[in-house]
């Protein structure tokens, strides 16, 4: 129900991310463009870039789809290659980091998971790299991320969601080429009424026929 939603605005953060769409927005409407002339120009493009997808799944599938018209590279790392995908794959997180400059993460949260996207992973990102975060904020390691920032190891970053919830670092709103968005990701009414819609569904399959119509992996229905 919600994979198109945070597809699509996992698309809209990498743009206001590398195009800084929200800063030239604020421009005008602060009225900077009258008095002081045009908005800077963008020092990044998604143009030529190579795109790394950290996780694979449903919504990591979905984000590349939508990657493909803009005629970028994708690769991904996941624990294993995914059978039917042509994108190129990364045996690990480090070897991805090393071979794109744009870094998706779209992983759950689990313990293996758990501030994989740290220091190290952002300085093989690179000094044009940029990290878009719309999985779990469990999965980056802020203070690193704060680091790699301040020192220019990377050019710029994009999330939707954080350790700490609804706690944001306060380092992470200093900065000029970093994109915030307060976990929004499937939040329309159109989604979330899908998704309660969907629940009620299962709740009447289950009493009606002894199952649930979209059961989750951790249950005995198949």
């Amino acid at each position: 129900m919600l994979d198109e939603e945070v597809a699509d605005t996992t698309i809209g953060l990498l743009l206001n991310t590398l195009r800084l769409l929200p800063q030239a927005e604020n421009w005008l409407r602060a009225g900077h463009w009258v008095k002081e002339g045009p908005f800077r120009l963008s020092p990044l493009s998604l143009r030529g870039r190579h795109i790394g997808m950290y996780g694979m799944g449903r919504i990591g599938q979905q984000i590349a789809r939508r990657l493909e018209s803009f005629n970028v590279r994708i690769s991904y790392h996941t624990r294993s290659p995914r059978p039917g995908l042509d994108y190129g794959y990364q045996p690990t997180l480090r070897a991805l980091a090393e071979a794109v400059d744009t870094l998706i993460c779209i992983v759950p949260k689990t313990p293996e998971t758990r501030q994989t996207i740290n220091i190290e992973i952002l300085k093989a990102l690179g000094p044009t790299g940029v990290l878009i975060n719309v999985g779990r904020g469990w999965t980056v390691n802020e203070s690193d991320l704060v680091s790699s920032l301040e020192a220019g190891d990377i050019a710029g970053a994009g999330l939707d969601v954080f350790e700490d919830e609804p706690n944001v670092p306060e380092a992470l709103l200093k900065f000029d080429n970093v994109s915030l968005l307060p976990h929004v990701a499937s939040a329309s009414v159109v989604t979330r009424n899908a998704m309660a819609d969907l629940v009620a569904d299962n709740l009447i399959s289950f009493f009606k026929n002894g199952k649930p119509i979209t059961p989750v992996a951790e249950t005995p229905w198949k």
